[in-house]
């Protein structure tokens, strides 16, 4: 592991995104999202900035309080590779453990799921905070609804093998609740995945924006879907998708956080 070359940077700019906890309102932000905690119910500690960065970004102003840790993901990074069910009952259990903490000890007003793979906990999570009349928002539905709305066929690219039946389950749901259908291809792109965990941003978003590039050579394609939040940081490459690949490209770190703003705005 290469440490970074200036750590007081590094350490000086992971606190001005992550802060330390406390219990008074954020400082600055929007004033319909000052005051409001939102739990992040993550499937890994690391993607804990991603959650950091887009929630600030789309929900300024707003406390965010993060759970979640490696254990989860190598447990069903394990049973993937065994062939298992994913994601196992064990990280759904776990999901409704982190989100009573975040209801009993965080006192959060919404509950963002932010993990793709886990997203098969959200009915367990939601009847679990329905004693505490807390919403709860799973990050990738906001952007199936986008895909499905926008019609056509979708190519729903994934980086990591664990995610890919979880995310094409959770699109042809929400096609089902819409009372529509929706025709896409799959990618799954281990090859970003790996740079992603090498540290090389930049060399993930051109792998990602390879894929597209290819698939529309290949056939029509009408909009993408990149199926983690991790792969959000497409749009720091590419801000414009639609002027850069002539289609929408929809993220649940913009997606899933902007519906979070409109619960807050209305709740």
């Amino acid at each position: 592991m290469t440490l970074p070359h200036a750590p007081i940077d590094w350490f000086s700019n992971t606190l001005r995104l992550t802060g330390v906890a406390h219990t008074a309102a954020e400082r600055e932000g929007r004033p319909e999202f000052i005051g409001k905690r939102l739990g992040l119910l993550n499937g890994s500690s690391w993607v804990t900035p991603w959650a950091n960065y887009f929630g600030r970004l789309f929900v300024p102003g707003a406390h965010l309080i993060n759970v979640g840790n490696e254990a989860v993901q190598i447990n069903f990074m394990e049973a993937h590779a065994r062939g298992l069910p994913t994601p196992p009952q064990s990280n759904i259990d776990a999901f409704v453990r982190y989100a009573r903490d975040l209801a009993e000890l965080g006192h959060v007003h919404a509950i963002l799921i932010t993990c793709s793979t886990m997203n098969r906990s959200f009915p367990a999570v939601v009847e679990a905070m329905r004693p505490y009349a807390i919403p709860v928002i799973q990050i990738d539905r906001p952007m199936m609804e986008s895909a499905v709305g926008h019609g056509g066929r979708t190519l729903v690219i994934a980086t990591h093998g664990p995610t890919v039946a979880s995310t094409q389950t959770l699109l042809r749901e929400t096609a089902d609740e819409l009372q529509t259908t929706i025709a896409f291809a799959g990618a799954t792109v281990e090859a970003a995945w790996h740079r992603l965990a090498d540290g090389d941003v930049q060399g993930h978003n051109e792998i990602l924006a390879q894929v597209i590039r290819d698939q529309q050579q290949a056939e029509r394609i009408d909009s993408v879907v990149l199926a983690q939040l991790s792969m959000t940081v497409f749009l720091l490459t590419y801000p414009d998708p639609l002027r850069e690949f002539g289609i929408p490209v929809f993220t649940s770190g913009q997606c899933g956080f902007e519906r979070v703003a409109e619960v807050f705005k209305n709740g």
